[in-house]
């Protein structure tokens, strides 16, 4: 990856190496454009970079690309290049961990902590697993012959590319959910149009770059674009030469997609927002769920559909547990992301922290008692870990 400025992370003194002038594939080429966007570090509030900011050209431009390479190119068909291709992408990505690691901490304000799990490390691996995978995955299976009205029929499956892909990605989690969706479009023989979010644009684009230096993956198979417009989105997912949706996102934007889609008749897959309870019952270990709670809940500053975001506790446990978690928050360290004994970090933006401040102010509003947090810190964008009590569940 080329490597032209050199910004700070976080408040700390670790950098990373940060490409202003990244690019977005399209057909094979790392294309430069006029319109740019600014990308900001949350945890210091400060640019770090600019993205391409594609319009509907550029996005034309990329489903056309991969209609071309799926329509009129042996990707589909060659399992055995397609594995190699994947090899050689997984090595890029081991290739430049690091590079990668530095940037997910300073756009992402992901902890170093949590970049050796799933916000790195182990989406690298997810490739690694598609490669060993079309290795021994049958394409075709042989089902035996079958007598029917006295006529016997062979029976067999054979599996086939589903086609063009369109994979829209959230902010939350970009390699795990960029890589989760090229892996296995990719081994199954589709060619893929991947965005982005606007949060988080410089990381899906320096996939783009490995692909295009360091992969034989054919021009059109994988095309990668940043955007700020909601009209490219909506062209990626109503667009006739798409075969397949897959995004992740929000749950307003989710139905949308799928109503549009349905007038193709599209494939669509949707990894939504989510309200996670954690139940703790009568006979639970109070102190060892107060732990996991608190600590689930820190996790990426709460940012993700999986984490714990409320307990459902026994009227006659509440205080308790309450007082239990309020404990454990206040060991939680947050700050600079860069700095290895820092467990949570900071939220995405200014907008989600006003959003996630106006949620805690209305629920006071309405009888909650805040029992611990519920405070801005600065710079950057950091929100103190809080706890709610006594909220009303209607």
């Amino acid at each position: 990856m080329s490597t032209q400025d050199t910004v700070s992370t976080a408040a700390g003194d670790a950098t990373a190496t940060i490409d202003s002038g990244r690019r977005l594939l399209i057909d094979g080429e790392l294309v430069a454009i006029d319109a740019t966007f600014p990308t900001i570090n949350p945890a210091t509030a400060e640019v770090i970079g600019h993205a391409p900011d594609a319009g509907i050209a550029e996005a034309e431009a990329a489903v056309a690309a991969a209609r071309r390479a799926f329509d009129t190119t042996t990707w589909a068909t060659d399992v055995e290049f397609r594995a190699k291709c994947l090899d050689q992408l997984h090595q890029a990505l081991v290739d430049h961990k690091e590079e990668l690691r530095e940037l997910t901490i300073a756009e992402v304000g992901a902890t170093r902590m949590l970049t050796h799990g799933n916000q790195l490390e182990a989406p690298i691996g997810i490739i690694r697993y598609y490669a060993d995978l079309l290795r021994t995955y049958p394409m075709s299976e042989e089902l035996g012959e079958v007598e029917i009205r006295g006529q016997k029929h062979r029976r067999w499956v054979e599996k086939e590319a589903a086609g063009v892909v369109a994979a829209i990605t959230a902010y939350n989690y970009p390699n795990q959910l960029a890589l989760a969706k090229l892996g296995p479009s990719l081994a199954a023989g589709c060619t893929v149009v991947l965005k982005g979010a606007p949060d988080t644009p410089l990381i899906t684009l320096a996939l783009g770059e490995l692909i295009a230096n360091h992969t034989d993956i054919p021009p059109g198979v994988v095309n990668i674009l940043s955007s700020t417009s909601v009209e490219v989105g909506q062209l990626m997912t109503t667009h006739p030469d798409v075969d397949v949706v897959t995004f992740t996102g929000s749950t307003a934007v989710g139905k949308q997609i799928m109503a549009a889609a349905s007038d193709s008749l599209k494939r669509v897959f949707l990894e939504l927002g989510g309200k996670s309870a954690l139940i703790v019952l009568d006979d639970a270990d109070l102190n060892m769920a107060a732990m996991f709670a608190a600590f689930t809940i820190c996790s990426h500053a709460g940012q993700g559909c999986a984490l714990t975001t409320r307990l459902l506790v026994p009227r006659d446990k509440h205080d308790e547990i309450v007082e239990l978690i309020a404990a454990n928050l206040a060991n939680v360290t947050y700050g600079d992301p860069s700095d290895p004994k820092t467990y949570m970090g900071p939220l995405i933006s200014e907008r989600q922290r006003e959003k996630v401040d106006g949620m805690v102010q209305r629920a006071v509003a309405a009888g909650a008692r805040l029992a611990f947090g519920g405070e801005k810190v600065d710079p950057g964008f950091f929100y103190k870990p809080t706890l709610l009590a006594g909220v009303d569940p209607a």
